[in-house]
């Protein structure tokens, strides 16, 4: 057997590459094996394909043993059946592999009917059948994996290849190499909500298509056809565990097969935690970006930190006040219930809640109708005044995710809006709202209840920054996390004797400014 070569392509999320290859050969007595088999299989009215599976990558094959920049072994699987083109150009489809050991599955034997008599045959094999000259193969969309560190599931998802089968003595021989490409995920985390996880799915979404029916050559090449995709979403059984903070393949290890190409991906970890979430079982992601080389015939293994972001309590603020909402009676000092601060909304209120007189109390500060109200303590000046809190809520293409993952006072929550920076929304102004008014002189709200769905675009993601829905606090009670956020503007209400302020609201369906008490706890919180 030829020495055949494993290409693989280590890519973590920093981007950095590294290519690897790993060789693999059989001895000449493996090969008389085979052949003296093949032998003892021809019938008068068909002939013997003997079959290597190149570790090359997969096909309808199986793929294990992979090590993270060591290659991988491939075998093939025992439904496998190949597509030979006879004397007449006809591609006619084999029976089930046989195997002449039954410890060496790399090593198969296809029988076929028909007449072949030429040097030398064309061998496909696909997970489509083969009509005319016809030839495609289906990257599959929806892939499943049955355990941690296995990829038997490389053939019904989509991996395909061809091969010249040379004449022998005694049938055909042939060498498979593979062409589509694979990527082989390995999660780690020291993150406690994440080692308390399963990990449940990963979607991989793509700029392009990744997935759907692709026409090939006899040569290997693949062109898309049909029924693409941007997205292939690998499941897994019952979920995998993350509960290593240094990689772990043989817990955790997801295997797929995409189409080869340039991709840019946004790759999301579905964790399900049914610890930390106050209101039961959470299932949502944690997101990565990058950007790979998808070679026929390579793996990609993508290393990824899962951390989802914690937001400390410390940003709750009554508008302008010196001190936080909380200030001495933090949820860290671990004070009994009803004096320290609430963490969940399910929380009896604490009654050790801002009061006037407190530092942690509003700035009542009014300096008259019409005239522009701007705080002055370092909390809250340097935030976004109204005008541009208009800017995002009115012109900064929001959008809610419902999905992604982050942390607060010790719970694991979801649900947040995605915002353009200031610097990609055009005609962004301090001194004028986007209506072209002045709303630091009089008192006008604005909503945006028609929001764009779907996250941002991959190419564009970068252009936008999150906000978390982390609620308020109102005499002592958290409310509304996970479905509301609330964040102070710079701007006080310039027409209600200093008892209101201008914030940005939003929820799942829409952004708006409104005018808000300024005895609510709403967050601070810096505005890219």
């Amino acid at each position: 057997m030829k020495r055949t070569a494993l290409s693989i392509v280590l890519q973590t999320i920093s981007c950095s590459f590294l290519v690897l290859l790993l060789t693999t050969s059989c001895t000449n007595d493996e090969t008389e094996q085979v052949e003296k088999q093949a032998e003892n299989n021809i019938s008068t009215n068909g002939i013997v394909f003997a079959g290597f599976s190149q570790s090359d990558t997969t096909t309808r094959t199986a793929i294990f043993d992979h090590t993270k920049n060591a290659g991988a072994s491939v075998n093939w699987s025992n439904d496998d059946k190949i597509w030979v083109k006879d004397n007449t150009n006809n591609w006619q489809q084999s029976g089930q592999v046989t195997f002449p050991s039954t410890t060496n599955k790399s090593e198969g034997m296809f029988a076929l009917s028909g007449a072949y008599t030429k040097a030398s045959h064309s061998v496909v094999y696909t997970n489509k059948p083969i009509s005319g000259t016809n030839i495609q193969v289906e990257i599959k969309a929806e892939q499943k994996q049955s355990a941690p560190n296995n990829f038997d599931h490389a053939g019904v998802s989509g991996d395909c290849g061809v091969a010249i089968a040379q004449k022998s003595s005694n049938g055909y021989r042939f060498t498979l190499s593979h062409k589509a490409s694979y990527l082989c995920f390995i999660p780690r985390s020291h993150n406690s909500y994440v080692n308390k996880s399963k990990l449940i799915k990963i979607e991989i979404m793509s700029d392009n298509n990744i997935a759907g029916t692709y026409k090939m050559t006899e040569n290997g090449n693949l062109t898309f056809d049909s029924d693409g995709s941007k997205t292939i979403t690998v499941t897994t059984e019952s979920g995998f565990d993350i509960n290593d903070a240094t990689e772990n393949m043989n817990k955790n290890a997801v295997y797929a097969v995409v189409a080869p190409g340039i991709h840019s991906f946004r790759i999301r970890y579905w964790l399900r935690n049914t610890e930390d979430c106050p209101s039961g079982p959470i299932e949502g992601t944690v997101s990565k970006y990058v950007t790979l080389n998808c070679v026929a015939g390579a793996m990609n293994d993508i290393t990824a930190n899962l951390n989802p972001t914690d937001y400390d309590g410390d940003h709750y603020y009554m508008w302008d006040a010196k001190q936080q909402y909380w200030y001495g009676y933090e949820w860290t000092k671990k004070l009994a219930e009803g004096t320290g601060q609430t963490t969940t909304s399910l929380q009896n209120p604490a009654t050790t809640f801002p009061v006037s007189g407190d530092q942690r109390y509003y700035n009542e500060t009014f300096p008259g109708f019409h005239i522009s109200n701007s705080a002055i303590q370092d909390s809250t000046k340097n935030l976004p005044n109204v005008n541009e809190m208009t800017w995002y809520a009115m012109k900064g293409d929001p959008r809610w995710d419902d999905d992604e993952l982050w942390s607060a006072m010790g719970h694991l929550y979801k649900g947040g809006m995605w915002f353009y920076k200031k610097d990609n929304i055009a005609n962004y102004s301090k001194t004028k709202a986007y209506d072209n008014v002045n709303y630091c002189n009089i008192s006008k709200e604005c909503t945006n209840d028609k929001l764009e769905t779907g996250l941002p675009s991959i190419a564009k993601a970068k252009q936008y920054f999150f906000l978390p829905a982390l609620g308020n606090y109102l005499s002592g009670r958290l409310n509304a996390i996970a479905y509301y956020g609330f964040y102070w503007s710079s701007s006080g209400n310039p027409e209600d004797n200093g008892y209101g302020a201008y914030a940005l609201y939003f929820n799942s369906t829409k952004a708006f400014i409104k005018i808000a008490s300024r005895g609510y706890g709403y967050r601070v919180h810096k505005f890219e």
